[in-house]
């Protein structure tokens, strides 16, 4: 079965563009100019990954995105005309799994698109870096039978990518992992441009856990990557 692609861009040639694009790699995408247009069909049938552009009439982008990710963890691109980190900074905190900077090449895009994906499709089956078995280090425990992570038998709630890269470390827990690995492992690719979207999730992550009460912690191993820290649970 086609992945089913959303688009909300009120720029019409660059809605085409993509569109036509992704079409042609065998995707089934439905294009719209508002993010109002793309939320009502979300609530008539969901896609499985969704384009959004900052910039729109009505609801823009990031709302928009803030709206699916109350209702979905399913990947969404964040497009901005302007290379602004708080652009950045916002869509990557409020949920979107990527940002792109127009103008871009559709091989860019479609890489990102291709990505994302096929780490969703990683995700359902359990993928390498998903233990098939229980975890804990520190008060984190992982159920593989629920796929949750809970902290004082509290579920914690954390998006398809900060869950991702808590579990993939929860794995090996004493090791520093750097930049580079986390980059291919979650996302499935790595470029210097993109650590921005590293450290952004680890900064999410290191929030929700302190607001857990959780005795782990992410320590920047500086100039490497990071590692997890259960001194906490000896203060």
């Amino acid at each position: 079965m086609k992945h089913l692609i959303y688009i909300a861009d009120d720029e019409k040639n660059i809605r085409e563009l993509i569109k036509n694009f992704l079409e042609s790699d065998g995707y089934s995408v439905e294009a719209f100019e508002t993010g109002d247009k793309l939320l009502e069909a979300f609530r008539k049938k969901s896609a499985d990954l969704v384009i959004l552009d900052i910039m729109m009439p009505g609801t823009d982008g990031l709302a928009v995105c803030r709206i699916l990710r109350e209702k979905t963890d399913i990947p969404i691109i964040i497009l901005s005309a302007r290379d602004s980190d708080l652009d950045y900074v916002q869509g990557i905190t409020i949920g979107g799994d990527d940002y792109l900077v127009k103008p871009f090449r559709p091989t860019e895009l479609l890489m990102h698109v291709r990505s994302l994906l096929r780490r969703m499709e990683m995700n359902r089956k359990s993928s390498k870096y998903t233990d098939s078995s229980d975890m804990q280090f520190g008060n984190l425990v992982y159920k593989a039978g629920s796929n949750t992570v809970t902290c004082k038998d509290k579920r914690v709630e954390l998006t398809q990518t900060e869950f991702k890269m808590l579990i993939y470390m929860m794995a090996d827990p004493d090791k520093a992992f750097s930049r580079k690995e986390l980059l291919e492992a979650i996302w499935g690719y790595e470029t210097e441009v993109e650590t921005r979207v590293t450290d952004e999730t680890m900064r999410r992550l290191r929030k929700k856990l302190l607001s857990a009460g959780s005795s782990v912690s992410i320590q920047t191993v500086w100039g490497f990557g990071y590692k997890l820290d259960n001194s906490g649970d000896k203060k």
